[in-house]
């Protein structure tokens, strides 16, 4: 770390590693705030969005009066993200899949449809409020389908395409999302409910457990399995990364080096059940996969410069509540109909709401809250999670991308 005065400026400069260890420390405090603040546990609100937004407000309040301004080498921000959707690949099995049935390939769809309506509206209302496209993208699809860390990767592509307020609008959106997401699911599940006289199916004996699956049944973890499950993550990545280049040179634009880590991930995974090459650890796994996401967030927020925002934070609004304001209304006049009408799909809708808005964790925290007052559907607590977390990639990356050539290549200057 070091620092500078230039002009009545105190600049600090902070390398890789002293970056990666603030990003860590702000995490901690993230979990800290949360666990005192019940709002921020209620409505599960990310620590590393707690941590990294308290600390962005500080470097607001730096640049607001001159006194103090930070640059941080985030070397390794890119990496943890990869990383990340990595081991949401590695996670994907088809084992899962069979267990779905039709039921969860009609919700799978309805999700990709989702996504292509969302990316829809952010263009049309763009042309509306004259937001450049990048930044609608970026409140589309992409931080409501995909969540904070697709967010943050797509919004530093963009940002490396040259709209500096990237990763800024996307983190914006994509909290924006998840707060309404999850204040939206519950009520409209109860309001379905009550409506329509629906109570659940308790005869029903679908195996519902997804960590079935993925157990780790208790296994002690050798060196050795250690070895073999972090080396596939790094070839994965490695591979995957590779795979972008190509895909971005093939189509004449910049394409996210996690997308093909993460497709590259689930073939090795699938491939592995078949021919055991190595001893797969879900929990492993699972736990590196939230480590990297929480530091790679930490890291994106803590850098991010709040006053770029100041003059795009009302249209990426008015984008943000038009998506919740037509998936509240999707959810009830066309996808519960859809999905049957009944208990299991109301419940579903409440995950709709929470990954269509947020993230995978806000649809399980919605349909919890659902359970706990009406009982439990084992169809949703199985097919949701699975569509949320990895499947829906399938469709709305693709369609995602073919947005982004369109309009920003093309249109955007």
């Amino acid at each position: 770390m070091s620092f500078e005065t230039v002009d009545g400026t105190l600049n600090i400069s902070c390398s890789m590693v002293m970056t990666t260890a603030l990003a860590a420390i702000l995490l901690l405090i993230g979990f800290w705030i949360r666990k005192k603040v019940n709002f921020l546990t209620k409505y599960c609100i990310p620590a590393p969005v707690v941590g990294g937004f308290l600390f962005m407000f500080i470097t607001f309040a730096g640049h607001q009066s001159g006194a103090f301004a930070f640059k941080f080498d985030t070397t390794f921000q890119s990496p943890f993200m990869v990383a990340f959707f990595t081991t949401v690949g590695l996670g994907a099995s088809l084992s899962l899949l069979k267990k779905g049935g039709i039921l969860l390939i009609v919700y799978w769809l309805i999700a990709g449809v989702v996504s292509i309506i969302q990316n829809c509206i952010s263009i049309g209302l763009a042309n509306v409020t004259g937001l450049k496209y990048p930044y609608a993208l970026l409140a589309g699809a992409i931080s409501m389908i995909g969540g904070h860390g697709a967010a943050g990767s797509y919004g530093s592509t963009f940002t490396d395409m040259g709209y500096p307020a990237g990763i800024t609008v996307g983190a914006a959106a994509a909290t924006l999302g998840l707060i309404f997401g999850v204040l939206a699911g519950g009520p409209v599940a109860h309001m379905l409910i009550e409506k329509n006289h629906l109570t659940p199916d308790n005869s029903e004996t679908l195996d519902t457990s997804v960590e079935e699956i993925n157990a780790g049944h208790g296994e002690k973890l050798t060196s050795l399995d250690v070895l073999q499950n972090v080396t596939s993550i790094l070839f994965c990545m490695a591979l995957g990364t590779e795979i972008s280049g190509w895909i971005g040179k093939l189509i004449g634009m910049s394409f996210p080096s996690y997308v093909g880590a993460m497709f590259v991930a689930m073939l090795v995974r699938n491939l592995n059940e078949q021919f055991h090459w190595y001893h797969f650890k879900f929990p492993l796994v699972d736990g590196t996969g939230d480590i990297m996401l929480n530091l790679y967030l930490s890291m994106a927020l803590m850098s991010l410069n709040l006053y770029q925002l100041l003059d795009l934070i009302g249209p990426v609004l008015l984008i943000v509540v038009t998506q919740v304001v037509v998936l509240v209304l999707l959810s009830i006049f066309v996808v519960f109909p859809i999905l049957g009408k009944n208990y299991d799909a109301a419940v579903m809708c409440a995950g709709l709401l929470g990954h269509g808005l947020g993230a995978t964790p806000s649809a399980l925290v919605n349909m919890t809250a659902v359970k706990d007052k009406y009982g439990m559907s084992r169809k949703a607590f199985m097919i949701v999670p699975i569509v949320g977390a990895f499947l829906v990639d399938i469709i709305y990356q693709p369609q995602t991308i073919a947005f982004i050539k369109f309009f920003v290549q093309d249109f955007a200057g």
